[in-house]
């Protein structure tokens, strides 16, 4: 097994569609095959990836208190497991008689910057959530529905459009009403559809099916019953489903993700408290025509390992 250091951001980690990899090889009569280092994929995919999480983030916040962002929109807290958004975002809630329906995120048109993870966000973000008449109104709820759409929002000058973008609430309806975790994790189904329009004016495609599940409801700190919000900087969550869509030089690509794991207790960089890498779980990524690669993040330990197979080769990489 061949060994590097390789910087790249979280997310590309997750997806790492390709890795420019530097080896030392014994020179024989028929030299080994370099493996493909194109990233261009990689990036595009990472960033619809962090785009796509961080509208979801925000939309289960907004759901489970009642309209707050407080990680978003809070400057100062001593708490390290916080993400902030900016102070300078308003969130207006639309109602259906005394129900609210419907949150609008408004970032404004000037350029809303964060606190602490420095993006700068314009536009809006619409969370609409259809069941929420029916009882099904918080992000635990089993039947919570959640339906994003967008109006000229931004995230660093890259303007994120959504076509389409569902989260819905799997977790079977027998946890309804319970006020201590009664043995069911629980779950959602996420589909997006999203394009990105990049400071180039290049444009990438994003497509994905996924499962998500907390896979520690069992914590009393994390889900403390249908009754309260969780608390998702103490959450554990796993992801399974695939990805499809097109790069900004337009190749094609598919991924396939399976059990991957993050836990938001874990920061292997004090320094970077926000930066949770997956710890365990595998993709498979397939760029264009090229030779799939195989990321595996691991059996759960806390931190930037993980590897990555290419034509039969195996490479060891720390991911920064």
């Amino acid at each position: 097994m061949k060994t590097s250091n390789i910087t790249l951001g979280i997310a590309a980690l997750a997806i790492a569609a390709s890795l420019t990899v530097t080896s030392c090889r014994k020179k024989d009569k028929t030299p080994a095959q370099e493996p493909d280092n194109e990233q261009t994929t990689a990036a595009d995919n990472s960033l619809a990836e962090n785009s796509s999480n961080d509208i979801i983030a925000m939309g289960s916040q907004l759901s489970e208190n009642s309209g707050t962002l407080t990680t978003y929109r809070m400057d100062g807290s001593v708490n390290p497991d916080f993400m902030f958004a900016a102070t300078c975002a308003t969130i207006t809630p639309g109602l259906t008689g005394t129900i609210v329906t419907s949150y609008t995120l408004d970032f404004g048109t000037t350029g809303c910057v964060s606190a602490n993870d420095g993006r700068t966000r314009k536009g809006k973000l619409i969370y609409n959530f259809p069941n929420a008449t029916t009882g099904a109104k918080w992000y635990r709820n089993p039947g919570f529905s959640m339906v994003v759409t967008s109006s000229g929002y931004s995230v660093d000058g890259n303007l994120v459009s959504i076509s389409g973008k569902t989260v819905t609430n799997t977790t079977p309806s027998s946890v309804t009403g319970q006020t201590v975790y009664s043995g069911t994790n629980l779950t959602w189904s996420i589909n997006s559809n999203i394009s990105i329009t990049k400071t180039t004016n290049e444009v990438i495609s994003w497509s994905c099916s996924r499962t998500k599940e907390l896979i520690n409801s069992n914590d009393p700190v994390c889900y403390k019953g249908q009754a309260l919000a969780i608390d998702w900087t103490k959450a554990k969550i796993k992801l399974n489903g695939t990805a499809s869509g097109t790069n900004a030089k337009g190749e094609s690509y598919t991924a396939v993700a399976t059990d991957l794991v993050r836990d938001f207790t874990c920061a292997p960089d004090g320094t970077k408290p926000h930066r949770h890498p997956f710890i365990s779980g595998k993709i498979n990524y397939t760029p264009g025509t090229r030779p799939t690669r195989y990321v595996d993040y691991g059996a759960g330990t806390c931190d930037f390992n993980a590897t990555v197979t290419i034509n039969g080769q195996t490479f060891a990489v720390t991911l920064q």
